[in-house]
């Protein structure tokens, strides 16, 4: 009996270590007690790049920081150049087989010519900025105790600084419930904010004040081209609870003698979706503004933290800290090329979840090139969506950390883009179903553009349709499926309809296209014939509509004509050097750009999961040589994708050493040059580009915890300068939510939580085993996978 006894003493005392270790504690909220993730500095920004950013998806602003003349840099997500388009026309279909022809007889700068001529649409549009909230602080000097910050726990920027012995505060946050940008101002000395107001912006358009409480700027955005600009818009700056005395002239408004005061920021453009632009920006102002004046500054703060964190606090990634841990972020960031910090990992990881929730969520459209914020008339790529792989990089991280939700505005944008893409497909290729090419915008344009050297690539559709099955794959929801098969089968649709046989090769091939971005000859010259990075493409698409159709019971017919088609697409070929070919031909070692920015022909192995070690040992060899082929430089967004690809590779160590040339500081904003990272963590392509936040993000998830072909690898990447840690909240497919605590590069426990009761196929280096689950029932294991605890 005593021996039972101290048995069960023993595993008591086991199980409260695992507990313990994984963190089952209350998380703080606005304490710094742990973890304290937070982006400050003792400087103001002096540069864009050095501002910080909030937004709730529809509404951003990047907050200077500046003492005495501050800038709130604000955007709207809607306001685009432009208007409603229908950019291609019947007869382009009628120069498609000559283009064909002269492909496959190896014409290609022919071919290129031809499809410049006659088959590449119209410009897009950019995305814009709407206008800066200026504040102007009166009888200021001599300014002591500087800090600025960015909670990320809160999603509250803060600024604190003193003069003449008086504190002085403020704090920003976009709020989404209210749909507004919330500026507070205090002073810790009565009657002692002095203050002016105006509303900025670029675009020529007047701000007027309405009295003694609001300001206006409205106007239009500006033409583009011979292409007018059908967007008018609506900002509207209130002054709420305050405690002073208020001045007007004709565009600013004077606070005095206040020692609180907060202020409310709306805006608003007659964008209804991509076919209507019959809104009233003005009355949409109007109803937010009337529908906030019913509540409190402190409730709509408290309400805002709690939105924030009921997202924000599903994830929890905890790393140790160090002495250059409580350095302001700038100086952490250049001190990690010297001395690892490894919990700037963790802040910069749960930097890129805040900045997926700020500039995607409910209603918003999508995150684009610059997520939600962009200073820019002309911005870096028009700051749209590039579908070639910026976009798709976007959400990659949504479903691993915990954020689905967050992509619920580009599921929206594919149903859109198939119902554009359904008259492309028409026009361009004379086939049923849709077709997206390598960029698109908020108009939701799916021709060909740009040039043949970029644009003429069919796959922009098949790759975003990828996210439908991986949500599905994460989720196992079936409404959801049912209402996505649709776009996913007119996907596949059309390429049963337009994939035509290769003369040299027998297989069923795209023609036109070209492997993004990247030349194969001389002269700019990317057109081509049956790319791999397609051919990877269309096999997962292919399975993914076979599988859904089984799942969903219909289309059996579709099904095996489709499970036909794919049998007849090309294999991945091996190249002179060992390296997995990015064409059919064996180009690769003679292309003008060796080291090229994009990886496109190893698609199949991220985010794709057709090659393994146990299953396609030569292509994840040839794929591993190619990426040693490219090398370990390139753009931002470009790092992102080499941390995940080595990742997945099993090479965690080399991942490490992408993500630490990734957060190599720059305050270079041009463009061209290497990647890096910014003074407020923007990923630098450069110019700033969002979706290296977030290609990183998904790489260290791929570091932490893979779940492709129905397994779960823990820590299969894990690299020895992040050899001690913990997780909590990271998602698995299958219906997983995984804890886990690691120390000396060793799993000391893990946690799992069955959201479906699947069978959870679970490995840790040589050990594994096949854990029979139930629905919303956890189960705690330690380091050898054995069950401790069912809950």
């Amino acid at each position: 009996m005593r021996f039972l006894n101290l048995l069960s003493f023993t595993n008591s005392i086991r199980l409260l270590c695992l507990c313990l270790f994984l963190g089952c504690a209350e998380k703080p909220k606005e304490t710094g007690d742990k973890a304290e993730l937070k982006l400050w500095y003792d400087r103001p920004a002096e540069i864009w790049e050095e501002a910080l950013p909030v937004g709730n998806g529809s509404l951003g602003a990047m907050v200077f920081g500046r003492p005495i003349t501050e800038r709130i840099q604000f955007n709207e997500d809607t306001f685009w150049a432009g208007g409603p388009i229908t950019p291609s026309k019947p007869e382009t279909k009628s120069y498609l087989p000559e283009v064909r022809k002269l492909v496959f007889d190896g014409k290609y700068k022919e071919a290129d010519a031809l499809i410049n001529k006659h088959i590449i649409g119209p410009k897009m549009m950019p995305y814009l900025p709407m206008g800066d909230v200026v504040i102007e602080m009166k009888g200021l000097d001599d300014i002591t105790d500087f800090r600025r910050e960015l909670d990320l726990r809160t999603a509250i920027s803060k600024v604190g600084f003193s003069s003449k012995g008086i504190a002085y505060k403020r704090e920003v946050f976009s709020a989404v419930e209210e749909n507004a940008i919330v500026i507070r101002l205090e002073a810790s000395k009565e009657k002692s904010l002095n203050f002016s107001l105006a509303l900025d912006n670029q675009i020529g358009a007047k701000s007027r004040v309405l009295d003694a409480n609001n300001l206006e700027l409205s106007g239009t955005a500006p033409d583009r081209g011979n292409r007018k600009s059908e967007l008018r818009f609506v900002s509207r700056l209130n002054i709420g609870e305050n405690d002073g005395q208020t001045t007007v002239n004709d565009s600013t408004i004077t606070v005095s003698g206040a020692s609180k005061v907060t202020l409310l920021l709306f805006a608003a453009t007659n964008f209804k979706n991509y076919k209507d632009v019959s809104g009233d920006p003005d009355f949409k102002c109007k109803t937010l503004l009337d529908m906030v004046h019913l509540k409190s500054f402190g409730q709509i703060r408290a309400q805002h933290i709690t939105n924030h964190q009921r997202l924000f606090e599903r994830l929890d990634f905890d790393m140790p800290t160090n002495l250059n841990s409580g350095l302001p972020t700038n100086e952490r960031l250049e001190k990690f090329q010297e001395e690892i910090d490894p919990s700037l990992v963790a802040l910069y990881y749960q930097f890129g979840r805040y900045l997926l929730m700020s500039s995607s969520r409910g209603n918003s459209q999508p995150a684009n090139l610059q997520g939600i914020w962009n200073p820019h008339l002309t911005p870096p790529w028009d700051s749209k969506y590039t579908t070639n792989i910026n976009l798709e990089m976007n959400y990659w991280p949504a479903e691993a950390s915990n954020l689905a939700e967050c992509a619920i505005p580009l599921f929206t944008s594919i149903r859109e883009l198939a119902e554009a893409g359904a008259v492309t497909a028409k026009n361009n290729y004379g086939a049923d179903g849709w077709v997206l090419h390598h960029n698109t915008d908020i108009w939701k344009t799916t021709t060909p553009l740009d040039g043949a050297a970029w644009g003429i690539w069919p796959t922009g559709g098949a790759w975003l349709t990828t996210h439908l099955w991986e949500h599905y794959l994460f989720s196992e929801d079936k409404a959801f499926l049912r209402l996505h098969y649709p776009v996913i089968k007119g996907a596949a649709e059309f390429f049963v309809n337009t994939l035509v046989t290769h003369p040299e090769y027998g297989y069923l091939v795209t023609n036109p296209s070209i492997s993004p971005e990247n030349r194969h000859m001389e002269g700019n010259i990317s057109v081509c014939a049956g790319p791999a990075m397609d051919t990877q493409l269309l096999r997962d698409l292919f399975a993914q509509c076979i599988k859904a159709s089984e799942i969903l019971n219909v289309d059996s017919d579709f099904r095996e004509l489709l499970v036909e088609t794919r049998s007849k697409l090309a294999p991945d070929k091996i190249g002179s050097e060992g390296q997995l070919q990015e064409w059919l031909d064996d180009w690769d070692m003679k292309v003008p750009e060796l080291q090229h920015r994009h990886v496109s022909h190893l698609y199949g192995l991220y985010p794709g999961a057709q090659f393994t070690p146990e299953r396609t040992p030569k292509e994840w060899n040839a794929a591993r040589k190619s990426l040693e082929i490219r090398g370990d430089g390139g753009t931002g967004w470009s790092l992102g994708w080499k941390i995940a690809l080595w990742a997945r590779l099993n090479d965690g160590d080399h991942a490490f050493k992408v993500l630490k040339t990734l957060l190599k500081p720059t305050s270079y904003t041009g463009h061209g040059g290497p990647g890096g990272t910014y003074p407020n963590l923007f990923d630098a392509c450069p110019p700033f580009q969002i979706d290296g936040n977030f290609g990183a993000l998904a790489g260290i998830n791929e570091m932490l915890l893979q779940s492709q072909n129905n397994r779960v690898l823990l820590l299969p990447a894990l690299p020895a300068e992040l050899k001690e840690g913990s997780i909590q909240g990271i998602r698995a497919r299958g219906g997983f939510e995984l804890s886990m605590a690691w120390k000396d590069g060793k799993l000391r426990a893990v946690k799992i939580l069955s959201k479906k009761g699947n069978t959870c196929n679970l490995v840790y280096g040589d050990k594994s085993i096949e854990l029979e689950t139930e629905a919303g029932q956890s189960y705690l294991l330690d380091r050898g996978l054995s069950l401790v605890q069912k809950e």
